[in-house]
């Protein structure tokens, strides 16, 4: 069976910052106007998203290790295919949203608000953050905000196989993130008027549901590919 490469996630994470900019520039404009100045420098933002990213790690292994418990079910199940097609679904709806098509997928964020109703509170107590160790433990507790985009690559966790390929995984996805997040800290107003430009939009979410259709037709049709 075919493997959720970690490029693939990488390219997940960097084109869905159409979504990343309106899920969190609330916090992002929060962080900021909390630094000194009201700017955070670049090693700021660099603690929050190593912190961030950490945090999307840590649930990638969580996840690689759950999958890798139901894959011990594979002489009884088709586990591993079922998780495998599930990923890639959920990649085609997640680009489907990105491009404006469909909102099925913002269904998974309900998942989580019960974790970040318990979070956020800890995390304003960390505001104004004055120092990169605060700002490192303050992008760890961002990483668990309820978000679909994180979700839907989670579940590519999950069909990982082990603890560790569900980290990288999810690490590289963060990775891909990466840009997005500190242009908006940088240059937030110049990012969010070219990110929510409709053929941007819709160029990213098909380009994002291309690789769930590409993971399908590997698994389906391994001998056209």
């Amino acid at each position: 069976m075919p493997e959720i490469s970690y490029l693939s996630v990488f390219l997940v994470g960097l084109l869905g910052g159409v979504h990343c900019v309106g899920m969190c520039g609330g916090i992002v404009t929060a962080l900021s106007l909390s630094a000194p100045g009201g700017k955070p420098g670049v090693p700021m933002l660099f603690a929050y998203n190593l912190g961030r990213i950490s945090s999307y790690a840590l649930a990638g292994a969580i996840a690689g290790a759950v999958g890798a418990s139901t894959l011990l079910l594979n002489n009884y199940l088709p586990m591993g295919r079922v998780l495998y097609v599930s990923a890639n679904v959920m990649l085609i709806l997640l680009g489907l949203y990105l491009a404006g098509l469909s909102r099925a997928v913002l269904l998974l964020e309900r998942v989580g608000s019960v974790v970040w109703a318990r979070l956020q509170p800890l995390m304003k107590r960390l505001i104004p953050v004055r120092s990169l160790p605060q700002a490192y433990l303050t992008g760890a507790i961002w990483g668990w905000l309820p978000c679909g985009l994180v979700y839907s690559v989670l579940i590519s966790a999950l069909a990982s196989g082990t603890a560790l390929h569900g980290a990288l995984l999810m690490g590289a996805f963060g990775v891909g993130t990466l840009p997005n997040l500190l242009a908006m800290g940088l240059l937030a107003h110049r990012l969010q008027n070219f990110i929510r430009k409709p053929g941007v939009r819709l160029g990213a979410g098909l380009l994002v549901a291309a690789f769930g259709v590409w993971g399908l037709a590997q698994l389906f049709y391994p001998g056209l590919l």
